[in-house]
């Protein structure tokens, strides 16, 4: 067996797809289609897989810093994860969903909860950076990104009941966008209706582009898709440069995604077990890496569902850590992650 076929295997069962009696025609094809550009690039150590770490309260928006290590949330509680298998409460909150670190080591929080985005000054105070938009209350602030300006965006999606939103577009509709938060203040909306339900955010570290995880997996047909978008120099979306990254169609779409220092992407999707809305087959739970200009690379598996984010850590940021069902996990990487706070 050549080792071009040899990865075609191994790949298929990632994918689950030597589970099905269809492998051999659709799930074949699929695999060609992503696995024939070459050989597969060195990403992770080699032979190493996602290993668990820790079995609860990692449900959410992992951080990193030197000053404090891990964070993740989970509920009303900011944990904070202090040595194999022990975590502290950090913070507690009016339930917390993405952190994110800034150049300044000040932790930025989006709390679902209370409708808005605040920041953990170095003091510990706290400060409401927003809390609505032009007086409405925003639906439940998701995930977060920082470009080189100090700007920050978030998104803003709506899952389970609907009953409390607010914003709405100048037809009617309800809006689930991506807004951005000046230095100084100011608010704008950059995403109306250009994704169904933008959940992760990421800004490139060139500021060239801005990436959205468009993930409403509680709806048959709702999307499940990876967006690029090109961002201008003022912080805007640049609408027609929406470009489709991936589509998980019928499984569980993107979550939470991070870069490393080569600019390739890792996103949280996939489920391992398929449930009401979304399916198993062919895309598994676990962490999907996409080089910089869009293309597949390769996957990682984590088996427990639901995969909901990811972010690097360690001394050196070779560790990537991904939370998933609550449980923490870990794998080692070649290339250094790329976060904010340390560029």
């Amino acid at each position: 067996m050549t080792p071009h076929n040899l990865r075609l295997m191994q790949s298929s069962r990632l994918f689950g797809f030597r589970d099905h009696p269809w492998w051999n025609a659709l799930g074949f094809i699929f695999l060609v289609s992503v696995f024939a550009k070459g050989d597969d690039p060195e990403i992770f150590v080699p032979n190493h897989r996602p290993r668990l770490v820790l079995e609860e309260h990692a449900g959410e928006g992992p951080a990193w810093h030197p000053r404090t290590g891990l964070l993740f949330t989970k509920s009303t509680r900011v944990s904070q994860f202090v040595a194999p298998d022990q975590v502290k409460l950090y913070r507690t909150t009016a339930a917390a969903n993405g952190l994110l670190f800034d150049r300044q080591g000040r932790l930025l929080i989006c709390e679902p909860g209370k409708k808005r985005v605040i920041r953990e000054n170095l003091d510990g105070s706290i400060k409401v950076l927003t809390d609505h938009y032009r007086g409405l209350k925003y639906n439940t602030p998701n995930d977060l990104s920082l470009d080189s300006k100090n700007r920050i965006y978030f998104s803003d999606p709506r899952y389970g009941n609907r009953d409390d939103m607010q914003i709405k577009d100048s037809d009617g509709r309800w809006v689930e966008g991506v807004y951005r938060i000046d230095p100084d203040g100011t608010i704008e909306r950059i995403i109306t209706h250009e994704a169904d339900r933008p959940n992760g955010v990421l800004v490139s570290s060139d500021d060239r582009y801005l990436f959205v995880a468009d993930n409403n997996n509680k709806v048959i047909g709702g999307a499940r898709k990876l967006w690029r978008f090109g961002l201008t120099q003022e912080g805007r979306i640049e609408t027609r440069s929406r470009h489709l990254i991936f589509d998980w169609k019928n499984g569980r779409g993107p979550d939470g995604l991070v870069s490393d220092k080569e600019g390739r992407i890792y996103v949280a999707a996939g489920v391992t077990v398929d449930n009401s809305f979304e399916t198993s087959v062919p895309y598994k739970g676990g962490v999907y890496v996409f080089s910089p200009k869009g293309e597949f690379l390769v996957f990682a598996a984590v088996p427990r569902d639901e995969v909901t984010n990811c972010t690097f850590g360690g001394d050196d940021l070779k560790t990537l850590y991904i939370t998933a069902g609550g449980t923490l996990w870990s794998i080692r990487t070649l290339t250094a992650g790329w976060l904010p706070a340390f560029n």
